[in-house]
């Protein structure tokens, strides 16, 4: 079992559940007191939100690399950004470390493909949902074709993430407003929705919609426990 090192506050109330579901996927694998080999770096979240509001992708990208590079020099053998929105900066991080960054989008497109749906919605931060950094991979490495909400519902899917989620403040009318954006995902054509924050899926959970849900934070995860117990590493970011 190698050691995972965790990029994490981003915001801390998903990095919990990245903690709870490695350890939870090795007792499964293991059994008995095992737990994860991991390592955490937690940032101020403040301070890389800031970055991302005046458009310093570079100054969050070198923060985030030299914290990749800590865990590396700390004994990690692979790392995750745990969020998706930050795998923005990914190849700057990737540039910094030797040990495997493991791509967010790399374990969603696995899952949909594995499913064989071709065209899904996604909902996350803006930046997430507008730039080509996610889409683009999904659709160069999977032949997964993403359909995103129109803008005023991008705005208000933005604003609760980071007004309500990662305050941890989960309201049932956010939860109905993410719901009949999902509806109208689908009927844009969408198999299946991407809850690309890894904030989401405290709000929307699989019993709230019959539509396929994927869930980044418990994906990626897993994802990170098949690499974690692979004898052949996998591609970088």
């Amino acid at each position: 079992m190698k050691t995972i090192g965790l990029l994490g506050g981003m915001s801390w109330e998903s990095t919990l559940l990245y903690y709870q579901f490695l350890n939870q996927g090795v007792r499964e694998r293991l059994g008995g007191l095992h737990s994860a080999k991991i390592l955490l770096h937690s940032v101020d979240f403040a301070e890389v939100e800031k970055c991302q509001v005046c458009g310093h992708w570079d100054k969050a990208g070198a923060m985030l690399g030299e914290a990749a590079a800590g865990l590396e020099n700390a004994g990690a053998d692979l790392l995750l950004i745990c969020t998706n929105l930050m795998h923005k900066v990914a190849p700057q991080i990737a540039a910094q470390i030797k040990v495997p960054l493991l791509h967010i989008a790399d374990a969603v497109g696995t899952a949909i493909a594995a499913q064989g749906l071709k065209t899904v919605g996604l909902l996350g931060a803006r930046y997430t949902m507008e730039e080509d950094f996610y889409r683009q991979r999904l659709k160069e490495k999977f032949g997964i074709e993403v359909v995103i909400p129109d803008r005023a519902e991008r705005e208000l899917v933005h604003r609760v993430i980071f007004k309500e989620l990662c305050r941890g403040d989960f309201r049932e009318e956010s939860r109905f407003a993410y719901l009949s954006i999902i509806d109208e995902l689908k009927e844009q054509g969408a198999e299946g929705v991407i809850l690309g924050c890894t904030e989401i899926p405290l709000l929307v959970k699989p019993e709230h919609t019959a539509l396929p849900l994927f869930n980044t934070t418990a994906l990626h995860a897993e994802y990170a426990l098949d690499e974690s117990f692979a004898a052949t590493p996998v591609a970088v970011a």
